[in-house]
């Protein structure tokens, strides 16, 4: 992050639909599913992606990779951005890293950087917490 830009942070709560979907080659062993995601809170957007993952046959791990177009508003500002995931569980132990695809950001959010974290409670309910950089 350079010098001038604006380090905020946006909370709120999402809700995700996934839907399965025909791996390109069914002999690979991936999952492959649609991604559609409403968000509230300081993040009021839409969200429309892909995710592919792999679940091996030890219990509790895995991996998976997604990407995500985001289009709303970020703390009022209107504009679009991509999301990148990776997340791997190894025996149990999750890792997942969500990062802002480089200049991916438009109008309102051009030049946005960050990552986000997600958050799953006991009731299985979704939120977020989006560290991020405007110019």
């Amino acid at each position: 992050m350079t010098h001038g830009e604006m380090h905020m942070q946006a909370t709120g709560t999402f809700t995700v639909k996934l839907e399965p979907q025909q791996p390109a080659s069914v002999d690979s062993g991936l999952g492959r599913m649609s991604l559609d995601k409403q968000f509230s809170g300081d993040l009021d957007a839409h969200s429309l992606g892909e995710m592919l993952a792999y679940r091996s046959a030890v219990d509790g791990s895995a991996g998976y990779v997604a990407m995500e177009r985001v289009v709303g508003a970020l703390h009022g500002r209107r504009g679009g951005f991509v999301l990148q995931h990776s997340g791997t569980m190894d025996r149990g132990a999750a890792v997942l890293v969500v990062n802002v695809v480089p200049d991916s950001g438009t109008d309102g959010l051009a030049g946005l950087s960050g990552t986000l974290a997600i958050h799953i409670d006991a009731q299985g309910g979704h939120s977020y917490t989006f560290e991020y950089a405007l110019p």
